[in-house]
């Protein structure tokens, strides 16, 4: 290769965006912060970070993890969304973006460090305007989430320890976008064995009706996840 031409090809920035999903019992969420800087500054942006010519884009994105939510790798499902290329997506030159998509639980933690950093949760129907092609790159990460949830138990990702079946639903129908049937979500979810009841219920001082409590088999989750499963509600 010439030195002409290492000048017009090696002249492009590489960064990483993620669109990290959290679920708190009721609603799911995703992580936005204000820039602080220029180009759009004071604008809404996914957490990204650009990424030195040494560093490959999956380290990248385990740093970004670790940065903002101390990230645990047994509690975080992570998967690669797809390089974003638009020539002009920033108008400082040419960048290209290879997003990616994560599933947290959120803990108090989590809630804690984000907060200290200037994060803010948004509901997952209603993301504001972001700066750059971030939008897009939400909306993809929907889809590819909603394709997910659909084939692979990853929803159990985003939920504690211990959940109500009412809020394993409300994750499915916020993720799927829809109603779900109530008889037909407890049928599938109970013939796929993959929750065991705790023993333990709701807090009746906390909620009106009390609600047993369950948590999923690690066994048949992870075989679940390996092979697949049919979840189509």
């Amino acid at each position: 290769m010439t030195d002409e031409e290492k000048e017009k090809f090696f002249q492009v920035a590489l960064c990483s965006s993620l669109v990290l999903f959290g679920f708190d019992g009721e609603d799911l969420k995703i992580l936005v912060y204000k820039k602080l800087n220029d180009p759009f500054r004071g604008a809404l942006v996914l957490p990204g970070k650009y990424i030195a010519p040494t560093v490959s884009n999956d380290q990248a994105i385990h740093e970004l993890l670790i940065e903002k939510i101390a990230y645990d790798e047994h509690q975080t499902y992570i998967e690669q969304l797809k390089a974003f290329t638009k020539v002009f997506r920033n108008p400082l030159g040419r960048v290209v973006n290879v997003a990616y998509y994560a599933l947290v639980k959120l803990t108090p933690q989590i809630e804690e460090k984000v907060k200290a950093q200037g994060g803010e949760w948004y509901p997952y129907d209603r993301v504001p305007d972001l700066a750059f092609d971030h939008n897009e790159i939400v909306k993809y990460a929907k889809e590819r989430v909603k394709r997910r949830v659909k084939r692979r138990p990853v929803g159990f990702n985003l939920l504690g320890d211990e959940f109500t079946i009412a809020q394993l639903q409300s994750l499915y129908e916020k993720a799927l976008n829809r109603e779900l049937d109530k008889r037909n979500f407890r049928k599938k979810i109970f013939n796929s064995n993959l929750i065991i009841e705790t023993g333990n219920t709701t807090d009746p001082k906390q909620h009106r009706k009390v609600s047993k409590l369950y948590r999923f088999d690690e066994e048949k989750y992870e075989k679940l996840s390996l092979k697949g499963y049919d979840f189509l509600f």
